[in-house]
């Protein structure tokens, strides 16, 4: 079993970035699919990003272009850069692993979340 604490989360002019974090714990990082899903008040979760084991990254077109997902396997982290943020991003964030799936909403572990809100 794996336990998840996001930070980095705030509010921030529209066009700025932010970077979220996922810090890992609990189990080998390194075995899990890692994805960033965020959830708006009113919309279902969206899938932002995610990154398997390996390294592979896929993006929603949301977010593609704007958004980086990256992995620190050292630091058990995972983050998300968030560049040329706009209001329609403001979200609750939250990070998920999963030891098999990858681009799914079925992800097995979660953490607790992060507000970002990007004012206009």
């Amino acid at each position: 079993q794996v336990q998840l604490v996001e930070s980095g989360g705030g509010l921030v002019q529209a066009g700025g970035s932010l970077r979220l974090s996922c810090a890992a714990s609990g189990s080998t990082f390194s075995i899990y699919n890692m994805g960033w899903f965020r959830q708006a008040p009113g919309k279902q979760r969206e899938l932002v990003a995610a990154i398997s084991r390996s390294g592979t990254t896929k993006d929603a077109d949301s977010v593609k272009g704007r958004f980086i997902i990256s992995r620190d396997n050292i630091k058990n982290t995972v983050y998300l850069q968030m560049n040329s943020l706009k209001p329609e991003d403001t979200a609750v964030y939250y990070c998920a692993a999963d030891p098999t799936r990858l681009w799914s909403f079925a992800y097995k572990y979660w953490g607790q979340g992060t507000q970002v809100t990007v004012s206009s």
